[in-house]
C-alpha cells in the first residue's frame, strides 16, 4: 500500500503522523495513505516558501519563463502517466484525465509568455522633465486549496501562473486523490522550480485554517463548493489576505425550438454525464422552450442516456467512471431518492448499478429527470453527479428568468440557429461564462475563468490575464531629475 507524503523539504514527518486513506473508487478498495497535516506542517512549508522567495524571484522573466518551458516539456511526455494517477484515485477514464492534463497543460504554455506580460507601462514628460512608469510585482508567499474533481488540472491553472509572477508557492490538494498533485510538482521540481518555492501540504481542514490564517501567506487561490469558497474567502479576507475562492454551480443549457436536438442532446451527454457529473462546469439543467422541444429533447436523451457504456477507467469502451468516495455516491443516490418524493419524473434510474468484478465500486448509472421545478432540491442544489434534469420553459424569456434568479452563475449555454436569440441571451443571463452552441465554456488559457453570484467570491478570475493580476501588485514610479533650476517649495496639490 502506497504512503503518500507531504513535499516540504528538510521537513521529516513525526512518527504516528495521522494518515488519510485513499481508495480505488473502482474497487472500494484501500490503495493508500496520504499524510495528514496541520499547522506544524503547514508552518515548515510557508517556511520553506518564504526562504526561497528572494532568490526565486529575483530570476528575471525570461529565465522563469526558461523553467515554464521545460516543465511544459515534461509535462507532454509523462501526459500518460498523470492521467493513470488521475483514474487511478478519481475514477475518471483515461481519455477524461488525458484532457485534463492537457487543459492545465495549456495554462503552463500561457505562463511561458509571462516576460510580455510584466511589461508595465512608461509615460515620458507626464509634467515637466518628469517621467512616470509602472510595474507588476510578485506578492510572496501565496498558496493554493484545490479539489478532488481535478487533481492535475486545477493545480496547474494556480501555480504555473503564481511562479512565473515570481511569487513562491504552497499547495494543499485534495486528500481524496493526492498522488496524481503529488506527481505534477515533482516533475515541476525536475523542471527547475526550487523545492522550496513549490511545496506540497496534505491535510484537511486544519491544514486549510492554518494557510488561511499564516501570516506570511499573502494571497489564496481556491476551487471547491460555495460553503467552502465563501469559508475561506471570509476567513482569508479577514486575516488580511487577498483571496480568489471558486465555489459550485448550477449549470443551465437552453435548447431553442429551431436548435438541432440530435446535437442538443450529444452535447447534453457529454456535458451532464461526463467525468459523471462531478464538474463545477457540468451542465445539470436542460432548459427545452415549448412542449413540442422538450417532448423531442426526452425522446432523443433517453436511449442515449439509458446506452452510457459505465466502467472502471481501465476500460477503454467506457463513457463514464465511478464517483470518487462511497459517501459521495450516497449523497448523489440521495438526490435522486428526493428528486421521486418531490414529484419529478425520473425517465432513467440510475441508482443500483452493479459491474461485474467491480461490485463494490462506486459505481451509479446516469440519470434523468423531466418536468422538473424551481422549487425542487435537484434544481435548486449542485448534485455533483451525473443527473440530468430537464425544466420545461414556455418561452425564451421564461427560460433567461430561471437563469437569472438562480442562486449560481458559473456557466451556461444556448443551442439556437437564431442570431438574434443567442445575442439577447449572452447580453441577458447574469452568468460569467457562456456558451453558444458550446455547452462547456471553459474560456482558453489566454482569456480568463471565473463566475459570477454564489459561484465565485472575490474579483479576480483565475488563470489568463486575471490570474497575472491576481498574483501580482501593482506598484507605480513617478520621477524626476535635478536640472539645477530651483522652484521652491510648493504646497498646492501637484498637478
Amino acid at each position: 500500500m502506497t504512503q503518500i507524503g507531504h513535499l516540504i523539504p528538510g521537513f521529516v514527518p513525526p512518527a504516528g503522523a495521522p494518515v488519510t486513506p485513499v481508495y480505488n473508487p473502482a474497487t472500494g478498495e484501500q490503495s493508500g495513505a496520504v499524510l495528514s497535516g496541520g499547522k506544524a506542517e503547514v508552518d515548515a512549508a510557508v517556511a520553506a516558501a518564504a526562504a526561497a522567495f528572494p532568490a526565486w524571484s529575483a530570476l528575471t522573466p525570461l529565465k522563469r519563463a526558461r523553467v515554464m518551458f521545460r516543465y511544459k516539456d515534461l509535462l507532454e511526455k509523462n501526459a500518460d502517466a498523470i492521467a493513470r494517477a488521475i483514474s487511478a484515485e478519481h475514477g475518471k477514464t483515461h481519455p477524461d484525465a488525458l484532457g485534463e492534463v492537457q487543459r492545465g497543460l495549456e495554462v503552463v504554455e500561457f505562463a511561458c509568455g509571462i516576460p510580455q506580460m510584466l511589461k508595465g507601462e512608461f509615460s515620458r514628460d507626464v509634467g515637466p522633465d518628469i517621467d512616470s512608469f509602472s510595474t507588476r510585482e510578485a506578492l510572496g508567499v501565496v498558496a493554493g486549496i484545490t479539489p478532488f474533481n481535478f487533481p492535475a488540472m486545477v493545480p496547474l491553472w494556480m501555480f504555473p501562473m503564481a511562479l512565473a509572477c515570481g511569487n513562491t508557492f504552497v499547495l494543499k490538494p485534495s486528500e481524496r486523490d493526492p498522488s496524481a498533485t503529488n506527481l505534477i510538482v515533482q516533475l515541476a521540481h525536475e523542471a527547475g522550480v526550487p523545492d522550496g518555492a513549490l511545496v506540497v501540504v496534505h491535510g484537511g481542514k486544519p491544514a486549510v485554517d492554518a494557510l488561511l490564517t499564516h501570516p506570511d501567506v499573502m494571497a489564496v487561490s481556491f476551487v471547491g463548493s460555495t460553503p467552502i469558497a465563501e469559508y475561506v474567502y471570509a476567513t482569508g479576507t479577514a486575516h488580511g489576505k487577498r483571496v480568489q475562492a471558486l465555489g459550485g454551480a448550477k449549470n443551465h443549457m437552453l435548447v431553442m425550438p429551431d436548435a438541432d436536438i440530435d446535437q442538443a442532446a450529444d452535447a447534453l451527454m457529454g456535458a451532464g454525464y461526463g467525468s459523471a457529473g462531478e464538474r463545477c462546469m457540468a451542465v445539470s439543467v436542460a432548459v427545452p422552450v415549448g412542449e413540442k422541444t422538450a417532448d423531442a429533447l426526452i425522446e432523443a436523451l433517453t436511449p442515449r442516456v439509458r446506452a452510457l457504456k459505465i466502467g472502471p477507467s481501465t476500460d477503454p469502451a467506457a463513457d463514464m467512471g465511478p464517483l470518487v468516495t462511497a459517501q459521495h455516491l450516497a449523497k448523489v443516490s440521495g438526490y435522486i431518492d428526493a428528486g421521486v418524493r418531490e414529484g419529478a419524473e425520473l425517465v432513467v434510474d440510475g441508482r443500483g448499478l452493479k459491474l461485474q468484478g467491480y461490485e463494490n465500486g462506486y459505481f451509479l448509472g446516469g440519470s434523468l429527470f423531466d418536468r422538473v421545478t424551481p422549487d425542487m432540491s435537484i434544481y435548486r442544489e449542485e448534485i455533483f453527479g451525473p443527473v440530468l434534469s430537464v425544466v420545461r420553459a414556455a418561452s425564451f424569456d421564461e427560460a433567461v428568468g430561471l437563469i437569472r434568479r438562480h442562486e449560481y452563475g458559473n456557466g451556461t449555454a444556448i443551442f439556437t440557429r437564431d442570431g438574434d436569440s443567442a445575442r439577447a441571451f449572452v447580453n441577458q443571463v447574469n452568468v460569467g461564462m457562456i456558451g453558444v452552441n458550446v455547452p462547456i465554456p471553459v474560456p482558453v488559457a489566454y482569456h480568463s475563468f471565473g463566475g459570477w453570484k454564489r459561484s465565485s467570491f472575490g474579483s479576480h478570475g483565475i488563470y489568463g490575464p486575471e490570474g497575472v493580476h491576481f498574483y501580482t501588485r501593482l506598484k507605480t514610479v513617478t520621477s524626476r531629475w535635478p536640472t539645477g533650476i530651483r522652484a521652491g517649495a510648493s504646497f498646492a496639490f501637484p498637478t
